[in-house]
């Protein structure tokens, strides 16, 4: 296949997508990408090409349309370019600027179309490959857009643009040695370009790397002190390391040398985390609004046709709906707040709640006086939209929220937290279940592993240790290690028999992925839950099952504590560098043979 067939073959899968998913996961580093489908250089490249038209109608009207991009007027751009098609549709200059005006008013979807004509038509393939590769990456497909880079690679060898875009996407996909291998030689051979120092510390930052990120970032911005994203970028890099303060000076450094709303919304979202970590937490709530910023690519719409809630609305005597946000860790985390919400609302108010569908039995459960109901979350033309469909009568609701919005009523300070034992309630029937069932487990304590996410892009990864730096914890002698890891994990179970000698019990028929209220039960069966912060060890948590949390140097939801406030019987394990965990990992073993002398 041609790279041309190629390129048209997968931007036609991009144009499609429409899936559904779980949740929504908010950015942090700055993607780094370089070019835009509206630069100078671009518009002047389809100036050129309008201009050797022959008829000179469509090429008047294609130079008024450029102009009208360069005036960022992208209605009257995408009116003119229709007006060009409607007399010629394999007019590929114009197709190419429809998919411009398109992009740039937030259609992707119609905007991949429009450069996927654009790129059968066009005999000059290497530039719609970096706008694709653009528009995948900014829709949250790295696998997508690293196919494109590498074609506009194939292209432009010697374009800095090409090879840094290139470099982001492997990054995302956790592949920085080859990241890696390829912006040595460019940076190499022009050691000034900031944005590619930026580019290989964000791939260290990935690989946890921290302290030698620092070093690129530093020098990134030693070369161009007015770079927003290196300042953005290397706050993270100081959170991983714990240096919180530090992080939030380089935060506002970034937002005071801002170049466009998407930088400000992703910065602005950046700090009210960093508030947290800092335990500022009634202005991090306050900021933390931000995550609906419509100039953020992943920020969640909601489509619920009823009044919303604002926090100077008392909730006394309403009938309020809550929708749950975020992923389905968030969800279960911020139902902390829920007996709090129904105290609040009282008797003459009445609550429904739309939650991820596979906690209703759960939710049901501890909260039965309420409506519970599933939400249904797509992601569309690049936006996370979540809806309550099955409400039963939203004209019966005076006002509605989503549910983070009430932490800085509900939770303006970790003080406000209450010391709650829990609140859900894990099914009492098959709690009896499975402590039967664990009796077929190895004698000792039984303790449930969890030691992943089934989201581990490149950003995230670096938050969870490899699998192998787990011997000590479970070579811990007299512990009975159980598997409540969901995924694919046949991996690293056989990976601890074959190298540790350790056999990590399979619990017998239940899907841990998705029987999440059986989940629920076997967490409180055990004597202990242990690992990184995932959907499971939240929901452990929530049914006050006893938790020990792994957590890096400024986890925000500690909220500047030592402690984790939403499940006060949690247990931190606090890395302060995310690339040792070796002492993260002796401190649980210690702890783990100090649970079994206790049991003997």
């Amino acid at each position: 296949m041609s790279r041309k067939r190629a390129l048209e073959s997968s931007s036609s899968t991009l144009a499609q997508q429409e899936i559904t998913t779980g949740g929504v996961v908010q950015r942090g580093m700055a993607g780094t990408t370089m070019g835009d489908s509206a630069s100078a250089e671009a518009l002047a490249r389809l100036d050129r090409a309008a201009a050797e038209l022959k008829n000179r109608k469509t090429a008047r009207l294609l130079a008024q349309a450029i102009g009208a991009i360069h005036a960022r007027d992208y209605s009257k751009a995408d009116a003119l370019a229709l007006e060009v098609l409607a007399k010629d549709e394999r007019q590929g200059v114009a197709w190419h600027v429809l998919a411009i005006a398109r992009e740039k008013t937030g259609d992707f979807v119609s905007s991949m179309r429009a450069y996927e004509a654009a790129l059968k038509l066009l005999p000059d393939h290497g530039p719609l490959a970096g706008d694709l590769g653009r528009l995948a990456y900014r829709m949250d497909m790295p696998e997508l857009a690293a196919k494109f880079f590498a074609h506009y690679r194939l292209a432009r060898p010697d374009c800095i643009e090409a090879v840094n875009n290139l470099a982001c996407a492997l990054r995302d996909l956790n592949q920085c040695a080859e990241a890696i291998d390829i912006l040595r030689p460019a940076i190499l051979q022009d050691q000034s370009q900031p944005l590619l120092w930026n580019t290989l510390g964000t791939v260290m930052c990935s690989m946890g790397d921290g302290k030698q990120a620092l070093t690129f970032f530093d020098e990134a911005l030693r070369i161009d002190p007015a770079f927003g994203k290196g300042y953005h970028n290397r706050a993270y890099a100081r959170l991983d390391l714990g240096d919180v303060q530090g992080a939030l000076d380089d935060c506002e450094s970034a937002i005071a040398h801002v170049d466009s709303p998407d930088d400000l919304a992703m910065m602005t979202f950046a700090r009210a985390t960093i508030l947290l970590c800092l335990g500022r937490v009634s202005e991090g709530w306050a900021a933390y609004e931000s995550r609906f910023s419509p100039d953020l690519t992943d920020a969640p719409k909601f489509m619920v046709n009823a009044p919303r809630w604002s926090a100077d609305q008392p909730l006394a005597g309403k009938r309020m709906m809550i929708c749950t946000e975020q992923g389905l860790g968030d969800e279960v985390m911020f139902a902390n707040m829920l007996p709090d919400i129904i105290d609040a609302i009282g008797p003459d108010g009445s609550l429904s709640i739309a939650v991820e569908h596979r906690l209703i039995p759960l939710f049901k459960r501890s909260f039965p006086n309420i409506e519970v109901s599933a939400h249904r979350t797509v992601a569309f033309e690049g936006r996370v939209i979540r809806t309550a469909p099955n409400v039963s009568d939203l004209s019966q609701i005076d006002q509605w929220a989503p549910i983070g919005s009430l932490l800085s009523t509900l939770r303006p300070s970790a003080e406000a937290f209450p010391n709650r034992p829990n609140f859900l309630v894990a099914d009492p029937e098959r709690v009896a279940h499975w402590r039967k069932q664990l009796e077929g487990a190895p004698k000792g304590p039984k303790v449930g592993l969890l030691w992943k996410s089934l989201k581990l892009n490149g950003e995230r990864a670096r938050q969870f240790s490899p699998f192998h730096l787990w011997k000590p914890v479970l070579e811990a002698p007299g512990i009975s290690f159980v598997n409540l890891q969901y995924g694919d994990c046949e991996e690293e179970i056989a990976l601890a028999k074959r190298e540790f000698g350790v056999e990590i019990w399979q619990p017998p028929g239940i899907d841990l992925k998705k029987d999440l209220d059986d989940v629920a039960a076997l967490s409180c069966a055990l004597d202990l839950v242990l690992g990184f912060s995932n959907a499971t060890i939240n929901l452990a948590g929530a049914c006050g099952a006893p938790i020990w949390l792994f957590t890096g140097a400024a986890a925000w939801p500690r909220l500047g504590t030592e402690a984790y406030p939403w499940y006060p019987q949690a247990r931190c394990f606090t890395s302060p560098d995310y690339q040792d965990w070796g002492p993260l990992m002796d401190s649980a073993a210690s702890a783990l043979g100090e649970l079994a002398a206790a049991s003997r």
